[in-house]
């Protein structure tokens, strides 16, 4: 049986990102679990690899031929040299982790790989390379949609999804209604299900303002369009709570009793999570056709060139992505079992009254 594809995109060739993915797969171990497929050119991944002093050897293959087993396949997308600013933001950085994600992405859709992490991008460099996006689970979007998507923070048992992602805060409010939050906590109890293997998802979800709006003393979010989201989700059998207070919640351990949690906004949702997690953590888009992960962390420019950066949330994040992409295929196997099971009776009934017009 063939191992599970990854395609990874570089990120920020300025940044720690190929780093992390070096020294991720140094591990022989990893390596017989899955086929990486990195996209970007072997002469950048030969600049990051001297710099971390490695003798891991890797395998270029061009757009379209197959990977080799049991070693990292490096997919040559551009042949041209590139200036390395180490720890800057550059319009070039921007340009080539644009590519690199674009080529990845494309052999997802392609089915060349079976899931997709993604290496670190900066924002302001992707801004200097007119990337028309706020960041990586925009861009996915709209190139894997499905109708819906959620930015998922997970860490074994803690899983936090956000109602708003990359907004800023003044704009956070206007962006809320029942509708929203309905979808969010659909998309996340559909994910807990098929990616997750959780039969019976418990939800919980956060209120927008303090104290969830004390009852509507500070704010009406919660009562106009929140609770409203909940009580109908609620009529439909899901297991959803809230919403609760943000500022208690994790600090009394509440987040410890469910399976999914729904945060507002970023800071709401990323603030706790990486202050449990961090550097354990990994970023999951939920509610795409294909399965994307990627670390917790950014660019981390500050420590570029240095040989310090931690891989734990990048090896994670391929862990996370062939567990998910096995589990999803694992429930669509059932899925379809099951209705082809529900369909055979029907089917049978249908043949035995062929055959009694048959023998009369």
């Amino acid at each position: 049986m063939d191992t599970i594809k990854i395609g990874i995109s570089i990120g920020d060739i300025n940044g720690i990102g190929l780093e992390v993915i070096l020294k991720t797969f140094a591990d022989d171990r990893l390596m017989k679990q899955c086929t990486p497929m990195i996209y970007g050119s072997p002469k950048i991944v030969s600049y990051h690899k001297n710099i971390i002093n490695s003798e891991f050897e890797f395998h270029t293959v061009h757009p379209g031929e197959q990977p080799q087993e049991g070693k990292m396949n490096v997919v040559n997308c551009w042949q041209e040299n590139v200036n390395i600013t180490l720890g800057k933001p550059t319009e070039l950085s921007g340009q080539y982790a644009g590519r690199s994600l674009e080529a990845a992405v494309k052999a997802l859709q392609e089915g060349a790989v079976d899931a997709l992490v993604t290496s670190p991008i900066n924002k302001k460099a992707m801004q200097m390379a007119q990337f028309p996006f706020p960041g990586h689970t925009e861009y996915l979007a709209r190139e894997l949609d499905r109708g819906e998507h959620l930015m998922f923070m997970v860490n074994e048992g803690l899983r936090i999804g956000l109602a708003t992602n990359h907004l800023p805060l003044r704009d956070v409010a206007d962006a809320i209604d029942k509708n929203l939050v309905k979808r969010k906590i659909q998309v996340m109890e559909e994910s807990l299900r098929m990616d997750f293997g959780l039969e019976r998802p418990t939800i919980a979800v956060l209120g927008l303002n303090p104290h969830a709006s004390d009852g509507g003393v500070l704010g009406n979010e919660e009562e106009e369009f929140i609770r409203p989201a909940i009580v109908e989700l609620k009529k439909k059998g899901m297991l959803v709570m809230g919403p609760f207070p943000a500022d208690g919640f994790f600090g009394a351990g509440q987040h410890l009793k469910f399976d999914g949690i729904l945060a507002m906004y970023h800071d709401q949702g990323l603030a706790p999570f990486k202050a449990l997690s961090f550097g354990n953590g990994v970023n999951f888009t939920a509610g795409l056709t294909h399965v994307r992960t990627s670390p917790d962390h950014g660019t981390a420019y500050d420590l570029a060139g240095e040989n310090k950066a931690d891989e734990t949330s990048f090896r994670r994040s391929v862990y996370l992505a062939m567990d998910i992409a096995r589990q999803r295929k694992q429930y669509v196997e059932l899925h379809d079992n099951a209705m082809g099971a529900r369909q055979k009776p029907a089917d049978v009934e249908g043949e035995d009254e062929v055959l009694k017009e048959n023998e009369e």
